[in-house]
């Protein structure tokens, strides 16, 4: 069951900002509640949001978390996001043939301080990306990202945007 949900994620020069909403629908228009989180954060380097089946997110965020403890102990230093987002596209490969029903973005920091953003299909193919939304308002929040964020339909204006910046328009 496709419990909704809508997560955006949008780097910057030195951040990354990462948003979702907290409704969990029962398919259609039942809502089932208004506050569940779609984003978990994984040590102090990223966050994952994911939009999708709500039990499936939550296997998928305990499994990870687990292997990110694991690799903390073994290599005594902390994950690293770029690795964390080989971690979750390793996680999701090997689930393939019965894939977790979530759809992810990743949120964080690389090994240089600069913002980096990782987004995800069900079988583990990512790259890096400028930022995006996934989820069920994915369709209404693409023209948002293209026209305030990234510039795609006003060239003119391209800039960097601040944190404060990003962090309002991802609120409207």
């Amino acid at each position: 069951m496709d419990n909704g949900g809508t997560v955006m994620a949008v780097p910057g020069k030195d951040f990354a900002v990462i948003a979702a909403d907290t409704r969990m629908s029962g398919g259609g228009y039942n809502i089932m509640s208004r506050n569940v989180s779609k984003l978990q954060q994984f040590g102090s380097a990223c966050v994952l949001g994911t939009g999708g089946m709500q039990a499936d997110r939550e296997a998928m965020y305990k499994y990870l978390d687990a292997r990110r403890v694991i690799y903390e102990q073994q290599h005594e230093s902390k994950l690293s996001c770029p690795a964390f987002a080989q971690l979750l596209s390793t996680t999701l490969y090997g689930r393939r043939f019965f894939p977790y029903y979530c759809f992810s973005l990743l949120a964080g920091l690389d090994e240089e301080g600069k913002g980096v953003v990782y987004g995800y299909d069900a079988v583990g193919s990512y790259e890096r990306i400028e930022g995006a939304a996934t989820g069920s308002g994915q369709s209404l929040a693409t023209p948002l990202f293209d026209n305030q964020i990234a510039f795609r339909t006003q060239e003119k204006n391209k800039r960097d945007l601040t944190l404060e910046e990003t962090i309002d328009i991802i609120k409207t």
